[in-house]
């Protein structure tokens, strides 16, 4: 890969990892109600989800998507009840959680799967590889894709659980956590209009 071609990518990658969507609402939220430490396991699930969907898409998903629209509205539809089923937990909680009780932080496997019905992590996928792959080269161009967003989304997406985390404090007030999980929960359903128009 060029190397102008490889700055792009990189500059996409940190780009669209780093903006507000899906992922980024619910890790602030976690970085909250949770902390950075119990919040790891979620970032990591989004990175390695987000990879193997990258890579799928890259060997041929993406042109199966594009082939079955039907299945594409079926999994925008599905991405949708889930991120609205998480934006009323975040909207209802009402206490830091510190380990105790029955409110759990995303496990990774479960942050994993989300990327497969996230809309925004497909439209990230399918336009990273219809931009930075190469006819001449593609597999291994497909590699560099998967190997620069390996490298560019977990630290950027940590930094979201690590703002929510620095506010914990200020947060253990009762009434600002509400509004604040309120805030959050608005703020995630409102994250999917562009991506279910």
């Amino acid at each position: 890969m060029q190397a102008d071609t490889l700055l792009a990518l990189f500059l996409f990658a940190f780009t669209t990892s780093i903006t507000p969507g899906p992922n980024n609402m619910m890790l602030f939220a976690s970085g909250v109600n949770f902390g950075f430490v119990r919040t790891v396991p979620h970032m990591l699930g989004i990175g390695a989800g987000f990879l193997s969907l990258l890579i799928a898409v890259g060997l041929g998903l993406g042109a199966l998507l594009h082939s079955v629209p039907l299945l594409y509205a079926v999994l925008k539809f599905a991405g949708g009840a889930y991120l609205v089923w998480i934006a009323w937990k975040i909207g209802t909680s009402r206490s830091l959680s510190e380990g105790k009780g029955n409110a759990v932080p995303m496990t990774f496997l479960e942050a994993a799967a989300f990327q497969w019905i996230n809309a925004k992590a497909w439209v990230m996928a399918v336009t990273a590889m219809a931009t930075y792959t190469s006819q001449q080269s593609y597999l291994a161009s497909v590699v560099w894709v998967g190997i620069v967003f390996a490298f560019v989304n977990v630290p950027s997406v940590s930094t979201w659980a690590g703002f929510g985390s620095a506010l914990r404090q200020w947060l253990s007030d009762p009434g600002r956590l509400k509004w604040f999980n309120i805030t959050m929960a608005v703020l995630l359903v409102a994250s999917l209009w562009p991506m279910l128009r």
